[in-house]
C-alpha cells in the first residue's frame, strides 16, 4: 500500500508476524505429516532433514504453530465472535460467492466466513496439541494405554486433513478477494476496499457515521 494517507491499519504488525511465522511453520509440519499418511509422499519429509529429524521436528514445531495461534486468538477473538448480521451473510452466501456487495449485510471487521475459518482453525489446532500429546513419543506415549494411542493417531490425522483442507479454502479467498493479501502484507488495506468489504468495521475506525 504505497499511499498510507488513503489507507487503514487493518492488521497490527505482531499479528502479521505471528502469522508468517505460523505459516512457515505449518508448511513444514504439513508435509512430514502428509509424508507418514501417504507412503507415496514419503519423500517431503526430507524438506525437515530426513525421517528422523522429521519426526523430531514435526511435534515441536506444532506446539509453535498453537502458541502462536493463540497469540493470534487472544489479538482477534473480540472480532469473531457471532452477531446478527453474520445470519444475513449466510442467508445471501450466493451473492456473496457471485461477488455481489450488499449493503444490508454491513459487516464489520471480520465477516461470518471469516469467523467460521477462525474457529475452525482454532478448533482443529486444539485437537490436533491434545492427539499430538497422546501419540507424541518419547515424552508421552507411554502415559496412555494402546487403545487411547490408536484413537489418538486417528484423530490427529482426521484434524491434520480437515485443517489442511481449511487452509487451502483460507489462501484461495485470500486471493479471491482482491486486497486481502495487503492485509497480511503491509497491514493496510485502501478506505475503499473497507467500505465495500467491511463496511461496519470502516464507520468505527474512522468515526463517519456511514460508509461513504
Amino acid at each position: 500500500m504505497n499511499n498510507r494517507q488513503n489507507a487503514l491499519l487493518r492488521t497490527t504488525y505482531a499479528v502479521r508476524m505471528s502469522h508468517w511465522l505460523m505459516v512457515i511453520c505449518f508448511f513444514f509440519v504439513a508435509m512430514s505429516g502428509l509424508s507418514w499418511f501417504f507412503p507415496s509422499l514419503n519423500w517431503l519429509n526430507s524438506l525437515l532433514g530426513g525421517p528422523q529429524l522429521a519426526r523430531i521436528l514435526h511435534p515441536f514445531m506444532g506446539v509453535v504453530i498453537f502458541v502462536l495461534l493463540t497469540f493470534m486468538f487472544i489479538r482477534l477473538v473480540r472480532y469473531n465472535l457471532p452477531e446478527a448480521n453474520d445470519l444475513k451473510w449466510f442467508a445471501d452466501i450466493g451473492g456473496v460467492l457471485k461477488g455481489e456487495h450488499n449493503e444490508e449485510l454491513d459487516t464489520g471487521k471480520y465477516n461470518a466466513g471469516q469467523k467460521v475459518l477462525f474457529w475452525g482453525i482454532m478448533g482443529l489446532i486444539t485437537l490436533l496439541l491434545i492427539s499430538g500429546v497422546v501419540i507424541w513419543r518419547p515424552w508421552f506415549a507411554h502415559l496412555f494405554e494402546i487403545p487411547v494411542i490408536r484413537i489418538g493417531l486417528f484423530v490427529h490425522a482426521l484434524a491434520g486433513v480437515l485443517l489442511m483442507l481449511l487452509i487451502i479454502g483460507h489462501i484461495y479467498l485470500a486471493f479471491w478477494v482482491k486486497g486481502s493479501i495487503d492485509s497480511m502484507s503491509s497491514g493496510y488495506v485502501s478506505r475503499k476496499w473497507a467500505r465495500t468489504h467491511h463496511p461496519s468495521w470502516y464507520r468505527q475506525v474512522t468515526g463517519k457515521k456511514d460508509a461513504q
